[in-house]
């Protein structure tokens, strides 16, 4: 369970002010590979750079999963590595008060004395000043890497290259940074089987080089969230008269509401597609997860 320390109206207001004073002067630290909770950045950003180390020749990535990261930093770490930039003793002490004040798990207090606070303004800051010194050590050894948040992918272009990564860059985050790497989910793979931020890489024989589609996975979870999402109670009557509103003849809304095919059938019917036509649903305001998508494919 991921525990949410969600600050107080005046907490946030305070936090906020601070992140917006300090994330300047940390911008200015932080690597041109880091997309995550940055101004101008996005997660396609950092797709979009995978993209172009895969295509370079650095087919094998070493992922790197951090066990719990946002409970498990070491306040007098990130402390230390803080005060080396920021002198005021007040940002310092109100910034470790933060760190340790606690949450609240079904009711009762909890002492935070590891991790930042999630849910608050600040966290994503402080992430990005922890995770900076893996992104100046990889810096440092010409490593290839995109980082988005706790999420990072190192590209080299030998697998055994990649394993000695691994073993190494483990060996830096555990004992310099006090964090913990998650053994059995960091792992050594190809382009191919990579899941980075949603989406799976594939080569594409027609324009000979690699490209980025949903990973299945992401799917899968996608359509579990849209059959939460939808109603499935809608009786017989309402649904034929509101296919007939969209245009549809009565018949027709009569064969498709009592046919006894699953929802996914009726929702791919020429009825439906022609009752709620792209067209339509733009017309409507509505969304599309392809345009999403398409953005990003057609910019790569």
């Amino acid at each position: 369970m991921r525990k949410l320390g969600i600050p107080t109206v005046v907490d946030r207001v305070v936090q906020q002010a601070i992140t917006q004073k300090l994330s300047p002067i940390f911008e200015r630290q932080f690597s041109e590979y880091s997309y995550g909770f940055r101004p101008g950045r996005s997660c396609e950003m950092a797709v979009i750079q995978a993209l172009e180390y895969i295509n370079d020749g650095y087919s094998w990535l070493v992922d790197i999963d951090l066990e719990r990261f946002f409970d498990t930093v070491h306040h007098d770490k990130l402390m230390r590595i803080i005060s080396h930039t920021i002198k005021d003793g007040d940002v310092i002490s109100l910034i470790r008060k933060y760190l340790v004040s606690g949450v609240m798990v079904n009711g009762k207090y909890e002492d935070t004395p590891l991790g930042t606070p999630q849910g608050g303004n600040l966290s994503p800051l402080l992430s990005n000043i922890m995770l900076n010194e893996l992104d100046k050590e990889l810096e440092a050894r010409e490593l290839h890497f995109v980082r988005y948040a706790d999420d990072s992918l190192i590209f080299v272009r030998s697998e055994k290259a990649a394993n000695r990564v691994l073993i190494s860059i483990t060996k830096f985050i555990e004992k310099k940074l006090g964090l913990k790497v998650n053994v059995e989910k960091s792992r050594v793979s190809r382009s191919s089987k990579t899941k980075f931020l949603g989406f799976g890489f594939y080569y594409d024989t027609n324009k000979k080089n690699f490209q980025p589609r949903p990973h299945g996975k992401s799917v899968q979870k996608f359509q579990r969230k849209l059959r939460q999402l939808t109603k499935r109670k809608k009786n017989s009557k309402k649904r034929i008269k509101s296919l007939v509103k969209l245009g549809i003849p009565v018949e027709e809304a009569k064969g498709l509401t009592y046919c006894r095919k699953g929802y996914r059938f009726i929702g791919l019917s020429k009825v439906v597609q022609r009752a709620l036509s792209n067209k339509h649903l733009r017309q409507r305001g509505i969304p599309f997860a392809q345009d999403y998508y398409l953005k990003v494919h057609t910019v790569i």
